[in-house]
């Protein structure tokens, strides 16, 4: 399993704050790399809920850069006046956009975020998916059974925030029924999140 290690957290166990590093995302992870090729300094990562977009600005920040996490919904003069200072000190900027598309009112800010890289995390493929599911069960004390992967991973939705409920759903079933993570409980959990014809799915 591919990840970046963030230093975030102090907790005990598997530390949440890592990103699996997969197809989705690999691109946009080596640009926050290199930060001194971007266009005046400045990136804009965008993509879908639950994808790491936070995270990764964590990260950067972290690596010396600036961050402004949520730029589509700061104030437009504000976020202006930010990109001028970041210019003037050198130091990259990475602006995290929350929403979809981003409409911006001001020109001069307008103009200056088209110059910027735009950074998008997309949908994770199969690979990506498995390393998902078991990053997100190794959080939780999650023991998937044998052959949990095979079964599941065809059978998920093709989404960050999905998977973090179908693997939260298998661990609530599992404490609740107080049996292992086997089949039985896969299958109910895929039932419950997306119905019981995809739950079958051959």
């Amino acid at each position: 399993m591919s990840q970046i290690a963030l230093p975030l957290s102090h907790r005990q166990g598997s530390d949440p704050d890592r990103i699996v590093v997969g197809n989705a995302n690999a691109a946009a992870i080596e640009a926050l790399r290199e930060p001194h090729g971007w266009p005046f300094r400045t990136a804009i990562l965008t993509g879908p809920p639950r994808s790491g977009k936070s995270l990764l600005g964590k990260w950067f920040a972290a690596q010396g850069g600036e961050v402004l996490d949520g730029a589509d919904a700061l104030d437009e003069t504000e976020l202006f006046h930010r990109w001028n200072r970041a210019q003037e000190s050198g130091q990259p900027l990475l602006l995290v956009v929350d929403g979809g598309q981003w409409d911006i009112a001001l020109p001069d800010l307008r103009s200056r975020m088209g110059a910027a890289l735009h950074l998008e995390i997309g949908a994770p493929d199969d690979a990506m998916l498995a390393d998902l599911i078991e990053n997100l069960a190794m959080q939780r004390g999650l023991a998937l059974g044998e052959g949990a992967l095979t079964y599941l991973v065809p059978r998920a939705e093709r989404s960050f925030a999905e998977i973090e409920r179908l693997v939260a759903t298998i661990d609530r079933l599992s404490l609740e029924r107080k049996v292992p993570a086997t089949l039985s409980v896969w299958r109910d959990a895929l039932e419950a999140l997306r119905g019981p014809e995809q739950a079958r799915l051959l």
